[in-house]
Formats: C-alpha cells, structure tokens, sequence
C-alpha cells in the first residue's frame, strides 16, 4: 500500500507583504488629502499637485510588485526609493516655509514604505542603506535640522533596521522548518519501509536460517549465507546506529512465517470496517472479540492497525511457545479505537525489548509502536514474567482521519 508525504509550506513574510500594500495606499491617501487641505498655503502648489499625482498613479500601478518578494525586484526598489527622495528634495520648492515651520514633507509617511519594501526583501542591511539616504534627503531638505527632524530620522533608521534584521530571523526559522519537515517525512517513509521489511524480507531469511541449520550439509551453507543477509539487512533498518557484530540467539533461532496474510485493502480514501481486517487472524489459538457493529476507520488507519495487531500475534508465535493462546478485544469509543492483544506465555523479561533494539531486531518498536506512532496514536506493552504480555493499541479518530 503506497503512502505519499507532502510538504505544505506557507511563507511567514508574506503577511508582511500584505500589510505594506495596505499601508502603501493608505499613506498615499493621506499624503493627499494633507496636500489638498494646506494646498494654499503653498507657493507653487502645482509642484507639489505634480509629485502627488506621480506618486499616487506609481502607487496604484505597482501594488502587485508589493504582493510577494518575486515580484517586488531590485529595479522596483531602485525607482521606488527615487520617487520617495525626489519628493523630500521637492517640498521646499513647493512650499518655501516648509523649512522654518519643520512641517511634512510631500511624500510625508509615504516614504516609510518605501524604506519597509527594501526591509522585508533584503533584510536589515538593505534597509540600513535604504534609510540611510533617506536620512541625508531629509536633513538636505531641511537646511538646518532641528531636534524633530533627527529623531524622526533616527526613529526611521532604526526600525526599518529592526524590522529587516526580524524578516531574516524569520527566513531563516522558515527553513529549518522546511528541512525539519522533510526529514521527518523522510524518516517516517523509512520506518514504514522498515516495517514492511521485518514483517516479510526478514522472518523468511531468519526461517531459511532455522530451517538450513536443522538439515545440514550444503543446505546449513544457505542457511549461514541467510543468516548474514538477515544480519546486514536488520543493520540497515536500524540505520546503522547499532551494529551487530554477531548473530544472536533469538536470531539464530529464527522467526515463523505468518500463520495468517495480511488482508490486501485497496488504496484510495473512504472507510474500512476494521473487524474484516482482524476476523482472518482468529483461530484455534487466538480469540477474537468484536462489537455487534462495524468499526470504520479510514482505509490506511486500519490496515496500519491490523498490521500491527498481525505483528503483535507474530510476537506470540515466536516467543510465547507453541502451546500459548492469544485474545484480540477491539473496542470502539467515540473519539479512539482501542485493540487489545493479550497472551498467556512467559512474559518478556525486564530489559529484553531494549536489548533486542539495540541488537537490530526493531519487531515493538517499528511494527508496533512505529505504526501507532503514524497513525498519532499509542502502544503499550505490559508484561510480567510468567502471566504473559498485553499489548494494548490506541488510534484516536480525530488523528486517524488525518
């Protein structure tokens, strides 16, 4: 059964590139309206009518370069930045007592978003430069500075600073996101692919082993080569992390083959009622036990379910003997599903999971826990030596449909 991850990213700038268009046009709405209610107190207002009508055509005309970090490109910037300066430089030509009185100048706020459009696409040092001549514009227009004029300079100066230096945080916590993502999808892929392993590729070369050693001969050489494949290919599913230098006894001893197959459940979405998955399992040996109606999960959810019931009762054959019995109870809650697999064996001695996990052998934590890990559920295993093991598994629906 194939299973595809996708990665969903989302850009955590683009809000930011949202807020300065809205602010973009806002600004210039003001610019305007502040012209038209001062406009006679200028001594060239067709100057200054001139500019604004350059800068609100300019304005409306490029909101799509303000729309994303593609579009919003070095010439752009270029241009932008030009009108903003242009009309500073400007203002004491419109206005002769724009000076004295230290009032706005033409572009007013407007020349912020300019400063902001170089933050959010080059980061803190693009706008350093970008407020650093806005600065000298303004200190240029005003002749001689007051106190105002240079803590709005500096005010500019050091947000748009600010504001770049987040908008490279942000980049780059975007990315190791991105990469964290694809790892994880990529590790979940290889413990799928692992699992699939275990349950099939390594059991029957642990068999072939078993069965070689028992007869001898040249049959006892295809059971050592068996053996050494089964030894280098449990090596690569632990990822090469534990490197077993020799065959264990419990690998020397070899798996059974599943008794029962795995019920093919065809891929695509819809439900699946688990019960169908779980009824071949049933035997002379294992009793199962169902509610009176069906058990829907999504199709993938459940034959990850019934697998890892399959490898739970794989566990039983192994290593509880050949006179034990098992009892599969399946419980439909509203808001989890729960599949309980209980022996009457020996028991696991305390420590034995661990060391079979660091000896390669990965049947708990890959099959079983590794699947109910996926489906966002849990796996416990409960076991005291001489009253068998109960393995219980919990799929929430919530997660599960996910």
């Amino acid at each position: 059964m194939a299973r595809r991850e996708r990665v969903v990213r989302m850009s955590v700038e683009q809000p930011l590139w949202r807020a300065l268009t809205a602010y973009r046009v806002l600004t210039m709405v003001y610019a305007d309206l502040l012209f038209l209610a001062n406009r006679g107190h200028f001594e060239r207002p067709w100057a200054g009518a001139a500019f604004l009508a350059v800068m609100s055509v300019w304005t409306l005309a490029t909101l799509p370069k303000v729309s994303g970090a593609v579009r919003c490109t070095k010439p752009f910037l270029a241009v932008d930045l030009a009108i903003a300066l242009t009309g500073i430089l400007l203002t004491p030509f419109a206005d002769n007592h724009a000076q004295v009185q230290d009032g706005p100048t033409l572009p007013g706020i407007w020349t912020a978003g300019a400063v902001l459009a170089y933050a959010i696409k080059g980061g803190w040092r693009w706008a350093g430069f970008a407020s650093s001549l806005v600065a000298v514009a303004n200190i240029v227009e005003r002749g001689e500075p007051s106190r105002d004029t240079l803590h709005n300079v500096l005010l500019v100066w050091v947000a748009s600073i600010a504001i770049g230096y987040v908008v490279e945080v942000a980049r780059a916590s975007e990315r190791t996101l991105a990469r964290a993502l694809e790892i994880e999808a990529a590790t979940r892929e290889r413990e799928r692919l692992a699992r699939d392993i275990h349950d099939s590729v390594l059991q029957v070369l642990a068999m072939v082993q078993r069965r070689g050693t028992a007869l001898g001969g040249e049959a006892a050489e295809l059971g050592r080569m068996a053996g050494e494949q089964e030894v280098a290919l449990r090596t690569l599913v632990a990822g090469g992390l534990n490197r077993p230098s020799h065959v264990s006894d419990d690998a020397s001893q070899g798996a059974v083959v599943r008794l029962v197959d795995e019920p093919d459940v065809p891929d695509g979405p819809g439900e699946q009622d688990l019960r169908t998955l779980l009824a071949p399992y049933a035997g002379s040996r294992v009793t199962f036990a169902e509610p009176g109606a069906p058990v829907l999960l999504p199709r993938a959810a459940a034959a990850e379910l019934a697998a890892a019931v399959g490898a739970a009762l794989d566990n039983v054959r192994r290593h509880a003997g050949p006179g034990a019995r098992a009892w599969i109870l399946v419980e439909d809650w509203p808001d989890e599903v729960v599949v309980t697999v209980r022996d009457d064996g020996p028991g696991i001695p305390e420590g034995r999971l661990a060391q079979a996990e660091s000896e390669g052998r990965l049947g708990v934590a890959l099959s079983i826990r590794g699947r109910l890990r996926d489906l966002g559920g849990t796996a416990e295993l409960l076991s005291v030596p001489g009253q068998g093991t109960e393995v219980e598994l919990k799929v929430p629906r919530g997660k599960a449909e996910r």
